[in-house]
């Protein structure tokens, strides 16, 4: 039984061996820029641009066959769009290379947040607590994080936290705006009449 199946599959390899072909003469390209771009103690960013301007000139002039448009198309905007911070990271090692680590622990951190309020978006969580309460849990495993914030004095804390609350408070007017744009602007001309009749 097994035996058919692997026939059966070896059979229709034929019908595909021109794209096989063809995506195999592709890989040789890719596998060329992963070389290129993986790191080592003797790249800087200007010899790595300059073998990836001399790669991409390869490719467009090797890459001619009908059907190759689509990856020298593909290559040339991917580079294109990425050209700009695609080299940073070799005169800077303290830059990665790719948003691979970062990608992992926004993914891990929303995993975390759609399991305390079974809320699949956490737009409104980031909107209504800011951007670092995504550091949150691992300031909460850090070592004597107790007697580290008991150091803060009570004047430091104070400022510290109204200047959190007022950098909160912009997005929490633009939601408001957004959410009922009326009622906003009413309370703001009652407000301002309020002050005009003070004064």
């Amino acid at each position: 039984m097994l035996l058919k199946k692997v026939d059966r599959i070896f059979s229709k390899l034929n019908d595909f061996q021109q794209q096989y072909e063809a995506v195999r003469r592709w890989q040789i390209v890719v596998s060329h820029i992963a070389k290129l771009l993986e790191p080592s103690p003797d790249q800087t960013s200007e010899s790595v641009r300059f073998h990836m301007e001399h790669l991409l000139k390869w490719m467009r002039i090797c890459y001619t066959e009908p059907g190759d448009e689509v990856l020298v198309n593909n290559v040339l905007a991917y580079t294109k769009g990425f050209w700009n911070g695609l080299f940073t990271c070799y005169d800077a090692p303290h830059v990665p290379r790719t948003n691979n680590d970062h990608e992992r622990f926004f993914r891990q951190t929303k995993t975390k947040h759609r399991r305390m309020t079974g809320r699949r978006s956490w737009n409104d969580y980031i909107l209504r607590s800011g951007e670092f309460v995504v550091f949150v849990d691992d300031a909460l495993k850090q070592p004597n994080l107790i007697e580290r914030l008991q150091m803060v004095d009570y004047d430091t804390f104070n400022a510290e936290r109204s200047r959190w609350n007022d950098r909160l408070l912009e997005g929490t007017k633009r939601r408001r705006f957004r959410k009922n744009p009326e009622t906003y602007l009413k309370n703001i001309e009652k407000r301002l009449s309020e002050l005009i009749g003070q004064s």
